[in-house]
């Protein structure tokens, strides 16, 4: 791995483990510091996005993001997952400020990551959710196996979350979204070399840097034509110039996820 690569999970919970902790980022914020926002874009409401899912500790002290794609599914990011039990996770949904006390608690009764995960950088980027309790919001479509063609270079995908809004930026109460454009295989492998999966990853962000999801983002939704399309995985820092945000390339993986959904 890079020097600064780093898995997109809030440092708040990932010193729950060891192996958690070295994925985070070198200038992640200290495990007191309340989770931030996306790096650029605007405010918006889990009104908007209703199955954008707050993923927390047992105290609800949100960690990653989630999108829900039944009532009692949802998927999130392998890495979020490391070190965490069905005891240690809760997912919150219709809460668009992160010290709100409305909206639906779930705790989580089955943790699926996908069998080969060992590290951001190797792929495999996805997990799914059973909740104990059915979330009352409208779930996301995502995308089939078949339809690889949404990723084309210069596709506006739509990011959203409660991540940094730089690297050691200040924290942000409310989700955030912002639009990115997907990036060609060719020039994510140009930035990221053998750590950009192409069978795996699919990278968004603009050459120039200063939008991107960051830490606290991992697991949140990136939308094509408002269907999930990617799981927000890593990146080289957040939001730098020439080094777009790297995600979990969902049709490489609907098919596993369905299965999930359907179990």
């Amino acid at each position: 791995m890079f020097g600064l690569n780093a898995a997109k999970k809030a440092a708040a919970v990932a010193a729950a483990t060891a192996a958690a902790a070295t994925t985070a980022l070198l200038a992640a914020p200290t495990a007191a510091a309340a989770p931030q926002p996306i790096v650029g874009g605007t405010t918006t409401t889990t009104s908007a996005y209703p199955f954008v899912m707050q993923i927390t500790d047992a105290s609800q002290n949100q960690f990653c993001g989630g999108t829900l794609v039944s009532p009692t599914k949802v998927v999130t990011a392998a890495h979020c997952m490391v070190g965490e039990t069905t005891s240690s996770v809760r997912v919150v949904g219709g809460r668009t400020y992160l010290n709100g006390t409305n909206g639906t608690v779930s705790r989580v009764s089955k943790i699926w990551m996908h069998p080969s995960y060992t590290d951001v950088s190797n792929g495999d980027d996805v997990a799914v959710l059973t909740l104990s309790t059915s979330m009352p919001y409208t779930p996301a479509k995502y995308v089939s196996s078949s339809q690889t063609s949404v990723y084309a270079a210069g596709t506006t995908a739509r990011i959203l979350g409660w991540g940094d809004t730089s690297e050691n930026g200040s924290a942000s109460n409310q989700l955030r979204t912002a639009t990115v454009p997907t990036v060609s295989d060719s020039s994510c492998a140009s930035s990221y070399g053998s750590g950009f999966v192409r069978s795996d990853m699919v990278c968004a962000g603009k050459t120039s840097g200063g939008v991107d999801t960051c830490q606290g983002d991992s697991g949140g939704p990136l939308l094509i034509g408002g269907v999930l399309a990617g799981i927000t995985s890593w990146g080289e820092g957040c939001a730098q110039a020439g080094y777009p945000g790297i995600y979990t390339r969902l049709t490489t993986f609907s098919s596993l996820v369905t299965t999930q959904v359907n179990s």
